[in-house]
């Protein structure tokens, strides 16, 4: 690629990240304006229901209109996820490894995201104690993978030719920029998405990767930005509403002079509430994957129908839980007279409008409310924005009640077959925590000047830092969805107190669900006791490889007897070389490449004397003569199956008619082999399809020469090897892989402590690290199963034992 694609490639770059976030705002507008239409109507019915009902005793039957509607709700979402299951829960976890290097099944497919923002719209509708913004997320990741594709599995018909970002490289760094957006459209907050997507998602980042995924979260928020405050004020051009889920302003009231939204004093209380948020957000992780794995075990192996009952189930005693809490357990408060200050702005009148129009008089006379109906009986942002900032008191008895069931009915629900956000229930559940302690500060050691909607917000803070675990990013979203710069330091030191807290006993809930899937997630770093490893310790050294030039018939028995996605191509050390050459044109080609890509000192000063048009010295005349090594691929065709049925032992030596034999030493079967370069098995799949291969007759120049953009037409979905028409091929034919191959790929020598393996292998979001010791030969490979924490812990003990 010359500059002036290059130029043009990064500007194409730069207009499909733009696409994202756009795309990823309408996603979020579509989600958000659906579940808003279906709430409001329920609750509209349903809240008529209950006015009549209370005064003719039958709330029977507003009960089950509630149940009639959830209930439908919940079995079209769970529906859904029976048509592609990988869209059930947030979605962060599949992200996360995604973006760790770790390819989940479907998870970036657009049958997925279909099914996760329509699956995600009636779970939150049917009264789930669930959130939309995790699901945002996944959203805007698979947006991410897909539209710079512009090809899809699920509409094979539709063909664009489109050549650019045909690499998984390009296609993370796009994952990245749309996870970004996910989370900057859920929550209004730009930078923090990027922050997240730093900190949560990408092994490899860059500093032009940073300004492009800014760029992409500042389109999603703008995008939905514009059109819901275009459709909810209908002031079209004025941005007033920048996430799905916006904190409204905290300020004092102005008639009271004493109060302060936060002192110095207070800091001591958020670290204590830091405390308690990371011992609950231990608590419900723990529970919640004590029921995971209850689930994996009697519930995901059963017939599906049997998932779809479990959330029907979840939804019933959710619905009733609210229905009976809210009429029972409720009591009746005195409305509060003030409110906020009437010049203020549109939004923030808007604000003081919403929360009270969303107080339930349930059962209560006149100019009461009842506070549980208040909580319970609203959408899950409403009920977060009373807390934070109704004036009017909610009890604490209430508080506690309604703290303990949402803690245990959002801890059940995550988990179950429907798309499912765990921030916002998180949230909830801090925020009446967090008024909670509010008001036992208020009545009972008497602190009057301490301002509610604070300590609801740092409530929040903590829990949802108990669950997730999450610092940079978290700070930034919960600064930038309040708007108010001056809570950064109490919310970053909650959330900091709750992590370290949390972590003493258990991981992140996301963490957790990966760990549950045996995903081999990298961490940032090893622990620093595995530098007492190095690099031989952890490798892998049997090897199954391929030799530079080698039979279709060898190639093919290698591809269907093996799962690996990378072969060395390597050439065998032998003494007796010319020998070898004289007979075989196969063996003889394996030499002469070998010969004619080992660099020596000599041979590069000799090319560099003839360029400058002088004569190399005469020291230099005599060595060029070096002592190269050879390979050789078999020959007998059933030679290669015996080998591999022999746990891949490699060919002692260059003979066609002689077999492994259990006799040899371990330096007969172990030969030494120079390595030359890495092939992928897509590579060799599609130089198969294709009918890249020249006969023993001929020359290797003669083979037909591939393109990179035909090498990669086939990209994401390579052909499978079992598929291939082996009648179409002659067996005997022989392929050049070395046009194709990584001929420098990152290497590593076997005394590498494991430190710099880890960072290497990570920073550079490799998938196979050779081993390569100090005279060029491959002597194992490293590959992400290597580098788990479960791998090296094994190792270790063994170094021990070894002492």
């Amino acid at each position: 690629m010359d500059n002036k694609k290059a130029r043009r490639y990064e500007a194409v770059k730069w207009v499909m990240v733009f696409a994202i976030g756009v795309c990823t705002g309408l996603v979020g507008l579509f989600v958000d304006f659906f579940v808003r239409l279906f709430t409001q109507l329920k609750f509209r019915v349903v809240q008529n229901s209950v006015e009549e009902c209370t005064e003719k005793g039958c709330l029977a039957l507003s009960l089950l209109e509630l149940l009639g509607f959830n209930l439908t709700f919940v079995f079209l979402a769970s529906l859904l996820v029976l048509i592609q299951p990988v869209a059930a829960g947030s979605g962060i976890p599949e992200i996360k490894c995604y973006l760790n290097g770790v390819k989940v099944p479907g998870v970036v497919r657009l049958r997925t995201v279909v099914c996760k923002a329509m699956g995600v719209l009636f779970s939150v509708a049917g009264g789930l104690f669930v959130g939309k913004e995790g699901p945002m997320i996944h959203s805007g990741a698979v947006v991410g993978a897909g539209l710079p594709q512009f090809q899809s599995i699920s509409l094979r018909k539709i063909q664009f030719n489109f050549p650019y970002f045909r690499s998984d490289r390009d296609k993370r760094d796009f994952v990245s920029a749309g996870a970004a957006a996910g989370v900057a459209a859920a929550f209004g907050a730009p930078i923090g998405g990027t922050l997240f997507s730093l900190e949560e998602g990408s092994s490899f980042w860059n500093q032009g990767l940073t300004w492009k995924v800014l760029f992409c979260s500042m389109a999603a928020t703008f995008t939905l930005n514009f059109f819901r405050s275009g459709i909810q004020f209908g002031s079209w051009g004025s941005f007033q509403l920048p996430g799905l889920l916006n904190f409204g302003e905290f300020k004092c009231s102005e008639s009271d002079k004493k109060c302060h939204l936060w002192t110095a004093v207070d800091l001591g209380f958020f670290i204590l509430m830091g405390i308690v948020g990371g011992l609950l957000g231990a608590t419900f992780n723990c529970l919640n994957k004590r029921l995971a794995k209850y689930r994996m075990r009697n519930v995901h192996p059963k017939p599906k129908l049997v998932r779809v009952l479990e959330s029907l189930l979840v939804s019933l005693t959710t619905t009733v839980v609210v229905f009976v809490a809210s009429m029972v357990l409720g009591e009746c408060r005195q409305m509060s007279s003030t409110s906020h200050s009437g010049n203020g702005t549109l939004s923030s009148q808007s604000m003081s409008e919403n929360v009270n129009s969303s107080i339930k008089t349930f059962f209560c006379p006149n100019e009461t409310y009842n506070d549980m109906a208040t909580l319970f009986f609203n959408p899950q942002e409403s009920a977060i924005l009373q807390l934070f900032h109704q004036d009017g008191t909610f009890s604490p008895v209430t508080l506690s009640l309604f703290f303990l069931l949402y803690f245990l009915l959002s801890c059940w629900t995550y988990g179950i077959s429907v798309p499912s956000g765990l921030f916002v229930p998180s949230l909830l559940c801090g925020a009446a925590f967090g008024r909670l302690v509010a008001n036992l500060l208020k009545s009972y050691i008497g602190l009057d000047h301490i301002y509610s909607g604070t300590f609801a917000l740092i409530g929040a803070a903590a829990f949802l830092g108990g669950v997730v675990r999450m610092t940079i990013s978290l700070t930034v979203i919960l600064i930038e969805s309040t708007n108010e710069i001056t809570y950064g330091l109490p919310i970053m030191i909650t959330l900091m107190v709750a992590k370290w807290t949390g972590d003493f006993f258990n991981k992140g809930i996301y963490d957790i669900h990966v760990n549950l899937r045996g995903v081999p997630l990298l961490e940032w770093e090893t622990e620093v006791e595995m530098d007492k490893l190095r690099a031989c310790d952890i490798m892998e050294p049997n090897l199954t490889y391929v030799y530079p030039h080698t039979r279709i018939q060898s190639l093919v028995s290698i591809l269907r007897t093996t799962v690996h996605h990378a072969f060395p191509v390597v050439t065998e050390n032998r003494g007796n070389e010319r020998e070898f050459m004289k007979g075989n044109q196969l063996i003889s080609n394996n030499i002469k490449f070998k010969k004619s890509s080992i660099l020596t000192r000599a041979g590069e000063q000799r090319k560099r004397s003839q360029s400058m048009k002088s004569y190399p010295s005469s020291e230099l005349r005599n060595m060029c003569d070096e002592h190269i090594t050879t390979e050789e691929p078999p020959e007998k065709e059933d030679l290669l199956q015996q080998m591999l049925e022999r746990r891949y032992t490699p060919y002692p030596n260059l003979y066609p008619d002689q077999s492994p034999s259990e006799e040899w030493t371990m330096e007969e079967r172990f030969r030494p082999l120079t390595f030359h370069g890495l092939i992928l098995r897509s590579q060799l799949v599609t130089l198969l399809v294709r009918g890249v291969c020249y006969s023993e007759s001929q020359s290797s120049a003669s083979q037909p020469r591939l393109s990179h953009a035909e090498m990669s037409e086939d990209y994401p979905r390579y052909p499978d090897i079992h598929d291939l028409d082996l009648t179409l091929l002659n067996p005997r034919m022989i392929v050049d892989v070395t046009p194709y191959m990584n001929p420098s790929p990152f290497a590593v020598s076997p005394n590498t402590h494991v430190s710099q393996v880890f960072n290497l292998f990570r920073t550079m979001g490799l998938r196979h690290l050779p081993v390569v010791n100090a005279v060029g030969e491959i002597v194992g490979i490293i590959t992400r199963h290597n580098l788990t924490h479960e791998f090296l812990q094994a190792r270790l003990r063994q170094h021990y034992q070894t002492i």
